[in-house]
């Protein structure tokens, strides 16, 4: 169909309708999809940028750190590690000639590789990543904060997670909070558009309010990020599934946390039941989460006594993992 199309009509108008249509298959959680027509936007970007590059490095900049994305989704970190790289790249060299114009991508693709960079480890490089972001944001948010808060806030909350990786933990509660801040006013005006991102936000706030002893708050804030993944999964199941999962098994950390043994057991059920169907769809994307659940799983059966299901649960954990280690 997309070769088709590209028969019929001019190079610049097959990459709007090729990136018109990776979002789109994106959207419907068609991922193979989606990644072969991004795959495509990019061979044509670079087809176009090698001819006219003043014209085109801003699309080809744009579609490579789509690419990252779209790879990532399937858990190709290494390859979209590569393709934001390249993005960060040509958006340096466009801010620098024109600031006021490509501040804002340039921030965006240092977010995104930040984020990249912390899935492979490479944690110092994240963190010095994610800084410069937040500053291009700070600066950009106090011109035209409509235009910038999310973007501001969604910084903030992956600045935060940075500083929990090292262990610095007021500095991520300060920076949390100030995302959740924001999240809460935005999404006071347009929930369809904000709602996961706030959940997203109370979640690492749960988190960072419990590394520092907090935890009734902590409860507090993972009870409404659940509410809300409960809210969007009935909606949209298959994009939000996964933010449910993963809020349940925080649940479950936070009512242990405090003692509530049964109510734990049965919100960390609740996460392996759905990472269970998810992973039987999307093995390589979703394997690793299960085998985590299942580890929690262990824990809260063997805080009730319940030894037999909890070393049947760790086994299941381990022989997950063991495949991921070969994989």
């Amino acid at each position: 169909m997309v070769q088709s199309v590209i028969n019929l009509i001019n190079e610049p108008d097959v990459l709007s309708k090729l990136m018109v249509l990776s979002k789109r298959l994106h959207f419907m959680n068609r991922l193979e999809e989606s990644l072969s027509a991004s795959e495509q936007v990019v061979e044509l970007c670079r087809s176009l940028a090698s001819e006219r590059p003043a014209a085109f490095n801003s699309d080809l900049a744009n579609s490579l750190n789509s690419l990252s994305l779209r790879l990532s989704d399937l858990g190709r970190r290494e390859e979209a590690l590569s393709a934001i790289e390249q993005a960060v790249e040509l958006y340096h060299s466009l801010a620098s000639e024109r600031p006021a114009v490509f501040n804002s991508d340039l921030a965006m693709s240092l977010n995104n590789l930040s984020l990249h960079l912390s899935d492979l480890g490479r944690r110092e490089e994240a963190l010095s990543a994610i800084e410069q972001a937040v500053e291009l944001y700070h600066s950009l948010g106090s011109e035209r904060p409509a235009a910038f808060n999310s973007d501001l806030a969604r910084s903030l909350n992956n600045l935060s997670l940075s500083h929990s990786d090292f262990g610095r933990r007021e500095e991520a509660l300060s920076t949390i909070e100030q995302a959740v801040e924001l999240y809460r006013s935005l999404a006071s005006e347009r929930p369809a558009a904000f709602n996961s991102d706030l959940a997203n936000s109370l979640n690492s706030l749960s988190k960072c309010l419990s590394d520092l002893g907090h935890h009734e708050e902590a409860l507090s804030a993972i009870e409404q990020a659940v509410e809300l993944c409960h809210s969007l999964a009935s909606e949209r199941p298959g994009v939000f599934n996964s933010d449910l999962a993963k809020s349940l098994n925080n649940l479950s950390n936070r009512l242990s946390d405090l003692g509530r043994r049964e109510e734990a057991l049965s919100a960390i059920e609740q996460a392996v039941e759905l990472c269970h169907s998810l992973a039987s769809e999307r093995p390589g994307v979703f394997n690793s989460d299960l085998a985590n659940f299942l580890d929690n799983l262990s824990l809260r059966l063997s805080d009730l006594g319940r030894r037999e299901e909890a070393l049947s649960a760790i086994e299941q954990a381990v022989e997950l993992c063991y495949g991921l280690s070969h994989s």
